[in-house]
């Protein structure tokens, strides 16, 4: 029998992108906008991609790398401020594995020449998560890039 155990973390990440806050929450929150920086790139393979971002509104993606076993993303809506906040919970699965539940609270505010992000994330990592909180934190600053591609019209790279 494998081990049972939860890890707390919490970590920040801070942005800066060239657009206005209503154009970064449009980013965040409408299902064709989000899908161009979300959705995983290359050879990666998505299905049952379903979006929808209002309060008790869910998120669904099954992602798979070449050979690899499914990542399933839940997600629920608790808060949709418009050009300000979004807040949600996820659960995170690898195969049959449950990896992690975490709260993210995403804040814009205007700054100098775009908006500011800050993406705040609380997560229990559960029974060994072999990434854990680094292969989170990694994960979210690449998709956090891919959201400033997007921003100004450019593609993700594809994954590596």
């Amino acid at each position: 029998m494998s081990s049972r155990s939860v890890h707390h973390e919490t970590f920040v990440i801070e942005r800066t992108y060239p657009a206005p806050p209503s154009r970064v929450f449009r980013a965040l929150t409408e299902p064709a906008a989000k899908a161009q920086w979300f959705l995983p790139p290359g050879d990666w393979k998505a299905s049952g991609y379903r979006f929808d971002c209002r309060v008790g509104g869910t998120e669904h993606v099954e992602s798979r790398p070449p050979g690899g076993e499914p990542h399933v993303y839940d997600a629920v809506y608790h808060d949709v401020l418009a050009d300000r906040r979004v807040v949600f919970s996820y659960d995170m699965h690898l195969g049959e594995q449950h990896l992690s539940v975490s709260l993210t609270t995403i804040e814009l505010v205007p700054a100098e020449g775009g908006t500011r992000l800050t993406f705040t994330e609380q997560g229990a990592f559960l029974d060994g998560d072999p990434g854990g909180v680094a292969s989170r934190v990694e994960g979210t600053h690449s998709l956090l890039d891919n959201l400033g591609r997007a921003l100004v019209g450019a593609e993700a790279p594809a994954a590596g």
